[in-house]
């Protein structure tokens, strides 16, 4: 059986430098699939200004074995010249567990969700980073923490 979840915007970021404060994280089981959903507060924006790519807001889903990872990226994308080409999941070590590469710029669509399923998250990790790149700056923008379901 194949499950879709309604896409989720989430307009969420943190302080450039700043940790969590004011984020919030939501578990959800929802028929045995558990969402966990995790946002800072309304009417932040991200905070790079740099070029960089920034992970403004992010969702993961215990798909039972995998992990599906939804992140939402803000990038000073300017067309096909320069665009966040790429988000990783990483481990705290940041060894890269998942990789959802982006094939077009979204110079329109700013920010911009897109998913990833498949992503193995050894046992016993209980979080995971996003960090996203962008195609002319590398890996240098707002990371977000995510809480493995479950664990």
């Amino acid at each position: 059986m194949i499950r879709r979840l309604l896409p989720i915007v989430l307009l969420a970021a943190t302080a450039c430098g700043g940790g969590d404060e004011g984020v919030s994280t939501t578990t959800v089981p929802d028929g045995g699939v558990t969402v966990t959903t995790s946002q800072a507060p309304a009417g932040t924006t991200a905070a790079s200004g740099d070029g960089c790519a920034d992970v403004v807001g992010a969702t993961i889903t215990d798909d039972g074995g995998t992990f599906t990872v939804a992140a939402s990226v803000s990038s000073a994308d300017t067309g096909w010249d320069k665009y966040a080409d790429a988000w990783q999941v990483r481990d705290g070590d940041g060894n890269v567990l998942g990789e959802r590469v982006l094939t077009h710029p979204h110079e329109s669509e700013q920010p911009f969700t897109r998913s990833q399923s498949g992503i193995s998250i050894p046992e016993g990790l209980s979080e995971v980073t996003i960090a996203a790149r962008d195609s002319v700056a590398g890996f240098c923008g707002e990371v977000f923490t995510l809480e493995v379901p479950g664990r």
